[in-house]
């Protein structure tokens, strides 16, 4: 079955649930990338990390969707790699980003804690919190 619909919109129904919380840019650009990544390389784990990594350059996870970055680029040093070394991912958190956008985040999150981390410490807690939102948005459905 397509991604998308005969006038061009993404069936939300085919995307994971964080995409579709999220906006019609983040969903166009996953669905486009993984449709292309499947052509390429087949339907599976490969063309979903292609498609994740797409989206992850335009938009980072923030709770239990994704948001549009500030500025365009790869948001940990797996996405900034070649692809060929397998590096730990930041899980959608913008790892690149500054201290400041981080601890933004960690407050609109309510991350305890938050101003004595460092950026590190951060993106981790960050991560841990998408994860939390991400599971309650799953278990309210």
């Amino acid at each position: 079955m397509s991604r998308f619909t005969k006038d061009g919109k993404v069936r939300e129904e085919t995307l994971p649930s964080t995409l579709q919380r999220s906006g019609e840019k983040a969903q166009d650009t996953f669905a486009a990338t993984l449709d292309s990544a499947e052509e390429q390389y087949g339907d599976g784990e490969r063309a979903r990390r292609t498609a994740f990594a797409s989206l992850k350059h335009g938009f980072e996870k923030v709770g239990d969707h994704w948001e549009p970055k500030a500025e365009k680029g790869p948001s940990d040093e797996q996405a900034a790699g070649s692809g060929a070394a397998a590096r730990p991912t930041a899980g959608g958190v913008d790892a690149n980003s500054s201290k400041r956008h981080l601890y933004d985040l960690a407050k609109k999150l309510d991350v305890p804690g938050r101003s004595g981390m460092s950026k590190d410490e951060l993106v981790q807690a960050l991560q841990k919190a998408n994860d939390r939102e991400t599971r309650k948005a799953r278990e309210a459905q």
